[in-house]
């Protein structure tokens, strides 16, 4: 059985690479989790209460998505660019909501 010889360099930049994935799930999937709870709030058709409730209980499984995402994709930057897009479009959602919905 060969041993393949793996560079200081690039065992370096993978540890990096797994460190930015890891930063990147945990502070953009926060983010991500947060507007969403945010826009489902708005969006349920519960009660005040309940429609919380069930927002918060929605974004902890986002949450998790999110992160797992992060690490299954195969590039840093589809994985930051998706938690991006997806953000903005939950904040022009929200945003809507509040200029013509019924946000509080």
């Amino acid at each position: 059985m060969a041993k393949t010889k793996i560079s200081n360099r690039e065992l370096s930049l993978y540890r990096w690479q797994v460190a930015v994935r890891a930063l990147l799930a945990v502070l953009g999937g926060y983010a991500l989790a947060t507007l969403a709870g945010i826009f489902l709030t708005y969006a349920l058709p519960l009660s005040r209460s309940d429609a919380v409730i069930t927002a918060n209980l929605l974004s902890f499984t986002l949450y998790s998505i999110a992160i797992i995402w992060v690490f299954s994709t195969q590039t840093l930057r589809r994985a930051g660019l998706g938690l991006l897009l997806a953000g903005l479009a939950l904040a022009a959602a929200i945003l809507l909501f509040k200029l013509f919905g019924d946000a509080p």
